[in-house]
């Protein structure tokens, strides 16, 4: 039987992309420009301050009064290796593409996720007013024990099934929700601003969001290629109280 693997962590990468500030202002002037003018009036050189100050002041006014659509004209693909729990979450955002490895098909391999020692463990409070607090060193120890044990006694069931012949498709059927799997989503930055206000924890956001916080782990990652990729659009999404518009 394979080795069994332990981690706490999540895999995203940023396998390609097309998404610069520029495809917002492209979209957004061709309305009142039209496509010639905007050919025509391209800058082959650095943009100026002046360019600078105007492209943000022409975003930020998309972002506040939420012109929405100028920010689906990009793309972005991310590679993501996660616990099956956690994909369960992101396809409830039906703002992307998911491609999804498959346990029909291969193996599964024996990756399976367990909290790590700061992982919050208590929940109080009522329904939509939660908070999570740090468990005690003998919670943390129990559930990290019991985690484990777990997945290796799924794990070797269903390598005896496997080995007995029985079918990938269902053999899977013991395996729990923890193990790792890896997809495919694409998305426009639109969408992801979508993803980011509800699965993200952040101070002074117009509509405050309490993510579980595998996903916000998936989310934070995903943030800094978004900054990276389109820092106007990512700094006026902040400025704006992370709304999606």
């Amino acid at each position: 039987m394979p080795e069994i693997e332990f981690r706490s962590t999540m895999t995203v990468e940023l396998v390609r992309s097309s998404a610069h500030d520029a495809d917002v202002l492209f979209a957004a002037r061709v309305s009142t420009l039209g496509e010639q003018t905007l050919e025509a009036n391209q800058l082959d050189g650095a943009a100026t301050e002046s360019d600078l100050k105007r492209d943000r002041g022409l975003i930020n006014y998309l972002m506040r009064d939420r012109h929405g659509s100028p920010f689906e004209h990009n793309s972005m693909t991310f590679y993501v290796r996660a616990p099956i729990f956690v994909f369960r979450e992101f396809m409830r955002h039906r703002i992307a593409s998911y491609n999804e490895e498959s346990g029909r098909y291969r193996e599964l391999n024996p990756v399976f996720y367990v909290p790590a020692n700061d992982r919050n463990l208590l929940q109080v409070g009522k329904p939509g007013a939660y908070d999570f607090l740090p468990g005690s060193a003998d919670q943390t120890a129990l559930v990290q024990q019991q985690t484990r044990a777990a997945a290796i006694h799924s794990y070797e069931a269903y390598q005896r099934m496997l080995e007995a012949g029985v079918a990938r498709e269902v053999a899977r059927i013991v395996l729990p929700l923890n193990i790792y799997s890896s997809m495919y989503v694409t998305l426009n930055a639109r969408a992801l601003m979508n993803f980011l206000s509800l699965r993200t924890k952040r101070a002074g956001t117009q509509f405050p969001s309490f993510p579980q916080r595998e996903i916000e782990m998936c989310a934070e990652q995903m943030e800094e290629h978004f900054r990276t990729l389109m820092p106007l659009t990512y700094e006026s999404f902040n400025a704006n109280g992370r709304v999606a518009p």
